[in-house]
């Protein structure tokens, strides 16, 4: 009895060490794949990147949980204004969660665009984008642009890029000014390297948006 509770206490203990290694190979590949692979696609200079006739701001939350600004916000629409000023692009894609009435994230995208004098023309909003996924295959599928800038913080421009060349868009990215490093911050940094390993299942899967709806022409 003794000698079959060792085994399998020995058996459980091998599969767990064998399941973590692996565990740890698929989150470091993953990472590096995504980040090696769009390496030439990011760009930090306003005057480096390409001209494209639309950019993708992926949404995030305008306040932080205790209230006061949310930075990874304010740096990626000052980023998006910077593009549009300086006339690399012609119109922006709001995409972002629309979950209420009391949370709509590209409403509050426009909303301060706007105080930054780019015309409410130029935007158009995306209701649906509820995962980043969801915001590079929209950009596409509903808003026919297979050419974009997408307009985030680094780390977030690379993992959207990859999902936006797997799925046959053309992305670049505009790198928004990463917040000061904080706890809150690094923990972010810590969920975008699992959402990572997230990326490839989803396209094991063939994962598709949410929600889709009717085509929107851009330009009209």
């Amino acid at each position: 009895m003794k000698k079959k509770l060792s085994y399998a206490l020995y058996f459980f203990i091998k599969s767990f060490i064998l399941l973590t290694i692996l565990l740890i190979i698929v989150i470091i590949s993953s990472n590096i794949i995504i980040i090696f692979s769009t390496r030439n696609q990011l760009f930090d200079q306003i005057d480096e990147i390409p001209s494209r006739n639309t950019a993708v701001v992926p949404g995030t939350s305008y306040n932080l949980k205790g209230g006061e600004p949310n930075p990874w916000f304010t740096n990626r629409i000052a980023a998006a204004a910077l593009l549009y000023h300086s006339e690399k692009v012609k119109y922006l894609i709001l995409s972002g969660d629309n979950r209420s009435k009391y949370y709509n994230e590209p409403e509050q995208m426009r909303r301060e665009l706007v105080k930054q004098n780019v015309p409410d023309s130029v935007l158009y909003l995306d209701y649906a984008g509820l995962r980043t996924l969801d915001s590079m295959v929209r950009s596409k599928a509903i808003f026919g642009q297979d050419s974009i800038i997408v307009v985030s913080q680094k780390f977030h421009n690379q993992r959207a890029i990859f999902l936006a060349n797997a799925h046959g868009i053309n992305a670049i990215g505009f790198n928004a000014h990463n917040p000061e490093t904080t706890k809150r911050s690094l923990k972010v940094f810590i969920r975008e390297v699992f959402a990572r390993v997230k990326v490839f299942i989803d396209l094991v899967t063939k994962k598709q948006p949410r929600f889709m709806g009717d085509k929107i022409r851009m330009g009209d």
